[in-house]
């Protein structure tokens, strides 16, 4: 299979399955393996615990993982008074947490759907699609509480040690992580975070419910009313029975159920009565976010968008893209979610422009650049290829599919040499999937590594 695909690139153009193939191949990666660090006090209960992650595992897990995922989410919304105002929301309660000296840091992210979430070292993203659902500072305060909640109560490293992770932690497997925008499908498998969904991913009923809890506490020790969080929740519920397929990320990796909410009504009517009357500061959070608000047309169509994208149907998904442009001729995520659009219908050259026109909009995001080498990879054009993949390194480095990509242009360029060293370090971080195969194929065929035995025995006639 591998060498009728290997045939058909180099021989002709590509195909809209060979294109979608290679978009399948930048977010295979592994997770460093990690060292067994034994019994660890839980900074929240008190208690010893079995821990396979040190705290400074935890840090380096997201610092090299958490950059990839704010990429796969379209960045950090261009709005630095929104993000001044998360961050500055989320340093009034983290300095009141368990954990105040963990480097934690906040932003929105341009990704249309309805979700939040945080890396075990505290990088912490809303959605564009929650933060236009909220209505007030107090709802703000209960999501970052709820977030804090997790790593505060360590709940990465307590689903490692159970086995979540260890298998893939250990081992080194292949992982593929994908954009948190489930939507996209296969086409989006090339821009998120390698590993980092299996970071973010599936907290049980006891996290999330923990997490409400010091969620609620961590919210009122500041001041602000606890009835964020219910409200918060109430807004959830509601949306999902509206708009279901835009909180399914958020869903799957918060699961919600009535008794969360039933939980913090009682706590609010108990243990948090006194705070009832506390501030919950609609003015300033609507005010704050007047230009995002603003763009909530432009997020509603790429909802819209991301459902067709689920169900193939591209055409009615580039009407809705369309329609997000009119509202919004310069918005990142719709002009880079347009070239997937494109590719997926075979549209090589608008796929390149709708890139282009997104590099020149959010020239700090890397996201675009992937997607426009690409569709310049699928027109053979090698060297402009390259020099996106280059840029794109510069900008996100740490992602190894960005090496298979340029084994893919070096080898257009008949250039082997450069090629084989671009698919040995692929393979140096992924050892399964089809990539994996095609690079070493050919660097088996280009005779720079020897088969096993059995394989060479094999290809005798």
């Amino acid at each position: 299979m591998h060498k009728e695909r290997a045939h058909r690139i180099w021989n002709r153009r590509m195909n809209r399955r060979d294109t979608l193939w290679l978009l399948s191949t930048t977010t295979a990666g592994t997770l460093a393996s990690t060292s067994l660090t034994g019994c660890a006090v839980n900074p929240v209960t008190g208690e010893k615990q079995l821990m396979l992650m040190s705290e400074s595992q935890e840090i380096a897990l997201d610092q090299s993982q958490s950059p990839h995922q704010f990429s796969a989410d379209y960045g950090a919304v261009q709005d630095d008074e929104v993000n001044d105002y998360i961050t500055k929301v989320g340093d009034e309660l983290a300095s009141r947490s368990h954990r105040p000296k963990m480097p934690y840091n906040y932003r929105g992210v341009n990704a249309p759907h309805v979700n939040a979430y945080t890396f075990p070292g505290g990088s912490m993203a809303i959605t564009r699609g929650i933060l236009l659902g909220m209505e007030n500072e107090a709802e703000l305060a209960g999501l970052l509480g709820h977030e804090l909640g997790h790593v505060n109560a360590r709940h990465s490293a307590e689903r490692m040690t159970k086995g979540m992770l260890t298998q893939v932690a250990l081992a080194g497997a292949s992982m593929y992580a994908g954009s948190q925008d489930p939507a996209l499908g296969k086409l989006t498998q090339m821009l998120g975070g390698f590993a980092s969904s299996a970071l973010l991913a599936h907290y049980s009923r006891d996290n999330e419910r923990q997490a409400d809890a010091l969620g609620m506490e961590y919210m009122t020790r500041p001041g602000y009313n606890p009835s964020g969080m219910t409200d918060l929740m109430d807004l959830l519920v509601t949306s999902s029975k509206h708009k279901p397929s835009a909180l399914q990320v958020m869903f799957s990796t918060h699961p919600m159920g009535a008794e969360r909410l039933e939980s913090a009504r009682l706590a609010i009517d108990n243990k948090y009565a006194s705070f009832q009357d506390a501030p919950i500061n609609r003015e300033r959070y609507m005010d704050t976010l007047a230009r995002l608000r603003r763009q909530k047309p432009t997020v509603d169509a790429l909802q819209d968008a991301s459902e067709e994208m689920r169900g193939k149907n591209f055409d009615g998904a580039e009407r809705d893209i369309r329609t997000a442009l009119n509202h919004l001729p310069t918005d990142y995520a719709a002009l880079v979610m347009m070239s997937k659009v494109q590719l997926a219908q075979g549209r090589k050259q608008e796929a390149l422009r709708f890139a282009e026109d997104a590099k020149r909009v959010y020239p700090e995001e890397a996201q675009a650049l992937q997607v426009a080498s690409i569709s310049n990879l699928s027109m053979k054009r090698y060297s402009r290829a390259q020099e996106d993949i280059q840029r794109y390194e510069a900008l996100l480095p740490g992602n190894p599919g960005t090496a298979f990509l340029s084994g893919i242009a070096y080898e257009g360029m008949n250039d082997k040499k450069r090629a084989s060293n671009a698919y040995t370090a692929y393979l140096r971080r992924v050892k399964k999937g089809d990539q994996a195969q095609y690079a070493y194929k050919r660097l088996v065929n280009w005779g720079v590594i020897k088969p096993p035995q059995k394989q060479q025995q094999q290809r005798r006639p």
